[in-house]
């Protein structure tokens, strides 16, 4: 097993040290497991003597990481490879990458349109990158996109290039197997496979020997991590997160994403019982309609939902859940748009994230159902969901002031330097006055003012 310590540090000195090595320019969209994508493509081009540069029109080798959730993210990504073909006027050899969802999406169509690509690699070919920059330092169009039941990447170290030095991703698992009617994922990541439990514990050690206090672990369901082998104890994701925790109980864990359907009170009593883990669950619900949820293809009713988060509130009343809400999905009625509302306000999220749906090609929902809800319904239904959820995170805030958090300090406040910010258990970004305060402590935190977007607090 590879040293993970070691070889970040190895990582470090060829992104110092060697000036002559070619450079590479990433831009990464999306999800944290985009982001944890990026680092493990570093690594690799690392070991090939490529250097990391932030200026694009330095770059010998420029690569996007692409999301393919929503058809914004799509629209965003084309307009910056308009800013990849200037510089690529410039520097006529520089080669240009997508990676990503959108390149398992749209695989060859990326060649034959973007006239600019050189290259073309989806999530589980990032180890065919240096062929595939052989190819198209050649001449040639170079495409793998490939999907893997067993790919996860488990032995290289990612380089935490965008790194604060406090937290880092690990990614856990890789795909999703539940085939929502609306969502493209696993068609751009595959089935889902587990991650090899030793070689996350060795990853998480070397954040640990690093100096780094929180590691978010990473999977498109993490509920769903089963690490089977033969001659080896089964390991599922309760236990997984029992021996993390135990491993590094000096730093903070955290997880994402959990599925309703699949979130067991086996989690629930290891997150209450052990202090290090984040009093904090991701926890999309995407409809607050039973009917919507079956057309959805989501697995679960309103009422199960609704008793898991029942189950998290009795395990951890302290808990902070968010949620992912989409609005306007096929045949939606007012009905159903209002039950959303009434679930938003049952269950208090601190936070969600909110959609129009977007209809993406080739998934259930696509091939046979119809995009039938007005646009300019779907956009008075997610000012309602919006300006509601506004409401909701005022109120939860404002019954934390008087109430004292632990913080772990992440750095300077953008518009301040007498004043700092971190994050508490619950995942709430707190600014406060400085003090002798340093990033990376652990501090303990008085919440003194509270609105919808800022928490203001003072050290104990």
């Amino acid at each position: 097993m590879i040293d993970a310590k070691k070889y970040t540090l190895d990582n470090e000195k060829a992104l110092t040290n060697n000036k002559a090595n070619n450079k590479v320019y990433i831009e990464t969209y999306g999800c944290q497991m985009n982001v944890s994508d990026s680092e493990v493509v570093m690594a690799i081009l690392i070991k090939e003597d490529y250097q990391l540069t932030e200026l694009m029109e330095e770059a010998d080798l420029l690569l996007i990481n692409t999301c393919s959730i929503r058809e914004n993210a799509e629209v965003r990504i084309r307009g910056r490879l308009g800013e990849f073909r200037r510089v690529k006027r410039i520097r006529k050899h520089a080669i240009v990458g997508v990676i990503g969802c959108m390149a398992e999406r749209l695989k060859e169509k990326l060649v034959q349109q973007e006239k600019l690509v050189d290259i073309v690699v989806g999530p589980d070919a990032y180890r065919d990158l240096p062929n595939l920059i052989a190819q198209a330092e050649g001449g040639q169009k170079a495409i793998n996109v490939l999907l893997s039941r067993e790919e996860t990447y488990a032995e290289i170290a990612p380089v935490r290039y965008a790194s604060n030095g406090i937290s880092a991703f690990v990614s856990i698992m890789r795909g999703c197997d539940n085939m929502c009617s609306y969502c493209v994922v696993p068609f751009t990541r595959g089935r889902e496979r587990s991650r090899e439990p030793k070689t996350i514990l060795s990853e998480v050690q070397g954040l640990l020997d690093d100096g780094y206090k929180e590691v978010t672990l990473l999977g498109q369901n993490v509920d769903k991590y089963k690490w089977e082998k033969e001659n080896e104890e089964t390991v599922s994701f309760a236990q997984l997160l029992k021996l993390v925790a135990k491993q590094a109980p000096q730093m903070r864990i955290r997880f994402s994403t959990s599925y309703p359907q699949d979130m067991t009170d086996e989690v629930l009593k290891i997150m209450a019982s052990h202090k290090n883990i984040c009093k904090h669950i991701h926890f999309p619900a995407q409809s607050g309609n039973s009917n919507v949820l079956e057309r959805m293809k989501r697995g679960y009713t309103r009422e199960w939902y609704m008793s898991r988060v029942e189950s998290i509130r009795r395990h951890m009343p302290d808990c902070a859940i968010t949620c992912d809400i989409i609005t306007g999905f096929c045949d939606e009625t007012e009905e159903e748009h209002q039950d959303t509302l009434s679930l938003m306000k049952w269950a208090e999220y601190d936070f969600s994230y909110m959609f129009k749906y977007s209809e993406r090609p080739n998934t259930f929902a696509h091939r046979n159902m119809k995009d039938n809800v007005p646009e300019e319904v779907k956009s008075r239904r997610l000012t309602e969901i919006i300006d509601l959820q506004h409401q909701i995170s005022r109120e939860v805030r404002q019954k934390d002031i008087g109430k004292i958090f632990e913080i772990l300090v992440e750095g300077t406040s953008k518009k301040s330097e007498e004043q700092m910010h971190g994050r508490t258990s619950q995942n709430q970004t707190v600014i406060f006055p400085k003090g002798s305060s340093k990033k990376g402590d652990f501090i303990k935190i008085k919440i003194t003012k509270a609105t919808q977007t800022t928490i203001m607090g003072e050290i104990v």
